[in-house]
């Protein structure tokens, strides 16, 4: 069986290749987009080096757009809120559901699965009556509290503290730590694998969240980047020179977390446990 599988495995390595190549032609193309002037980017065709380098595209957007660094740091602050929380919440969720007994887990269990099972679709309308009832309309906490917890990683943590050694729990508690002393300097540095994929999947949520923003805030000035962008489209035209220079802007971040934690992902998302 193994010998089979070496056999195919350069196969499998040209297959995921050219897949890897597809994947990246679009974002390979909208970066050169972002380097080339309008006209010849209407003017259609897939010339990946462009015809007339220029910088005025992200000088534009910074300099005539007076509120794109506004959306920039709205961004940027909600995503991380956002991620700290969840990596706070749930993390604690997960971990008491995982080792404490108390009245009603079992059925707070089952409920975060089934609100795992409920589409968001079906929660925005009442979503938007509750905040504006709350009068956080245009706000940030309009945006961060309801994503401050999320039910489908507080079952992730739960799976991962599951599988984590009680024997350090018990090591721990015998030097007379407390459950939260327990929980902040043992169990936590420990879960950094899945922390860390955690942290990747709620930060480009977070950061590339557009419908939330959208209904919520209708000041320009409350606009995240992704919502920001579609100010760069007018009714008879898009400025895809813009638009191509400010999704390159938006990509950074993201790619940067991903880059940094990524050591630790493949870790997280299959739940090994620790050392």
């Amino acid at each position: 069986m193994r010998t089979s599988i070496n056999r195919f495995r350069p196969l499998f390595y040209v297959l995921l290749g050219i897949y890897a190549l597809i994947t990246f032609i679009p974002f390979l193309w909208a970066m050169s987009a972002s380097f080339k002037t309008l006209p010849e980017i209407v003017a259609g065709g897939m010339s990946f080096i462009p015809k007339h380098f220029t910088f005025d595209n992200y000088r534009t957007i910074f300099h005539q757009e007076p509120l794109f660094t506004r959306w920039f740091l709205n961004s940027a602050l909600i995503a991380v809120s956002v991620t700290v929380f969840n990596l706070l919440f749930n993390s604690m969720a997960g971990y008491a559901l995982a080792r404490i007994r108390f009245p009603g887990s079992s059925l707070m269990f089952f409920s975060i699965l089934a609100m795992i099972m409920i589409p968001g679709q079906l929660t925005i309308i009442p979503s938007y009556l509750i905040i504006k009832t709350l009068g956080w309309l245009n706000s940030y906490q309009a945006i961060i509290v309801p994503m401050a917890a999320q039910a489908t990683y507080i079952f992730m943590m739960r799976q991962f503290f599951i599988s984590f050694p009680r024997e350090l729990e018990e090591a721990s508690q015998l030097d007379g730590l407390s459950r939260f002393g327990l929980f902040f300097r043992v169990v936590l540095p420990l879960a950094k694998p899945a922390l860390a994929a955690q942290t990747i999947f709620i930060f480009m949520g977070a950061w590339n969240e557009f419908l939330k923003p959208l209904m919520l805030m209708s000041d320009k000035a409350m606009f995240t980047l992704s919502v920001g962008l579609n100010t760069f489209k007018g009714q008879y035209i898009s400025f895809w020179n813009y638009i191509m220079a400010a999704s390159i802007i938006m990509t950074i971040p993201a790619l940067l977390i991903y880059i940094f934690f990524n050591r630790f992902f493949v870790k997280g998302i299959t739940f090994t446990g620790t050392k």
